[in-house]
């Protein structure tokens, strides 16, 4: 049992490099970025809301009262570290063909910055959590999202060519950004002390993603028709990253003081503690609508605008998973549902006329890199 040699933090980054080497990432390619633990603050020193609200956020695990509320915690660390490594691994193909100078440091800057997001998970599991956090830290370097290992179904589609970045990181990373919001007003402190600068880096890899798809859309090279598709792909994703509806378990994170809504802090009003991943999803539905109404007004007259697909198309997770909506939100039978996907998701055919149409300079707008990291 390889964990079993793991005894300190120390121990577990040797097992960090193995993975790095194992997946094949170029280590140069982030030798400039610092991959260290990262302590915000200060976070509220009292539980924000709960069952214990207005008692002392927890420091050490022995302080947390019930053992299940720290096994949840510990899994909800575990997921959260999951999905850090996965999007590396999805990513780590693209950085031979970046188009420019510019997004190959934004790459390597954002696959560095997943790195050292489950690097601080890890930290967590492995200082604070015993054998077991030793065991969950180790195997988060074992799982692979090619062999479809990952826990959540988004970090297990592959991340083929650079549309498909751009809209994973607009959309998928902005989940990203949903979960470690609501996270940060955790009643365990070192968690809650993790997230403020994961929030500030997650804003650069959203900002990488939507800006990356103005300067498609700024080049008029790919027809908004194709960019559509991989919208279809990713935002059905990001909506079952939120969880089944009526989920007891969100309902349990909430009175347990560990998972806050996304807006915890600016809202005053009681929650619907039998809805709180629909409150959720919904407040990103309508973020994801804002992001492209922006994206559609850089469409000329001459081509289809884009669309949001209805919340029930193409779901795996949550009350219309395995359901035959389509984008637009009709039922369709089982026959008509298959030839739809064919229409509206990417097919090897759009990949391969994506590919020749990237092969040419100018199908994205030039941006000049920064001198600085920000």
């Amino acid at each position: 049992m390889k964990y079993a040699s793991i005894q300190t933090f120390d121990d577990w980054r040797d097992y960090f490099e193995k993975w790095i080497e194992d997946i094949g990432y170029d280590r140069k390619m982030i030798e400039n970025f610092e991959l260290e633990v990262k302590m915000g603050g200060p976070v509220t020193p009292e539980i924000e809301f709960g069952h214990f609200k207005g008692q002392r956020k927890w420091e050490r695990v022995l302080e947390i009262p019930d053992q299940r509320i720290r096994d949840y915690l510990e899994y909800l660390i575990v997921v959260q570290g999951d999905t850090e490594f996965a999007s590396v691994e999805q990513q780590r193909t693209l950085l031979e063909t970046a188009p420019t100078d510019y997004d190959a440091f934004a790459l390597a800057r954002v696959n560095a910055e997943e790195m050292r997001h489950g690097w601080q998970m890890c930290y967590l599991l492995v200082t604070y959590f015993g054998r077991s956090g030793r065991i969950e830290a180790y195997k988060l370097l074992e799982r692979r999202a090619d062999r479809k290992e990952r826990l959540l179904d988004a970090f297990n589609e592959p991340v083929r060519n650079w549309l498909d970045f751009f809209t994973y990181t607009d959309f998928i990373d902005r989940d990203g950004k949903y979960q470690l919001r609501m996270l940060s007003t955790c009643a365990f402190a070192p968690l809650a002390r993790s997230i403020p600068p994961m929030l500030k880096e997650e804003n650069f890899h959203l900002g990488t993603g939507h800006n990356g798809l103005k300067r498609i859309l700024q080049a008029g090279r790919i027809p908004s028709t194709l960019i559509q598709k991989y919208i279809n792909k990713w935002l059905p994703r990001a909506y079952d990253l939120f969880g089944t509806d009526h989920s007891s378990s969100a309902r349990w994170f909430y009175v347990w003081g560990l998972k806050g809504r996304y807006d915890e802090t600016d809202t005053s009003h009681e929650p619907e503690l039998d809805a709180l991943n629909e409150y959720n999803r919904m407040l990103y539905f309508k973020e994801a609508q804002r992001l492209v109404d922006q994206l559609n007004k850089l469409i000329p007259p001459d081509q289809l605008k884009l669309r949001i697909p209805d919340i029930r198309f193409n779901r795996r997770i949550g009350d219309y998973a395995g359901e035959t909506y389509s984008v637009t939100g009709e039922k369709l039978t089982v026959e008509e549902y298959e030839k739809h996907l064919d229409n509206v998701l990417p097919t090897e055919e759009d990949e391969r006329l994506l590919d020749e149409l990237t092969k040419e300079p100018g199908w994205i707008l030039e941006k000049k890199r920064s001198l600085s990291h920000g």
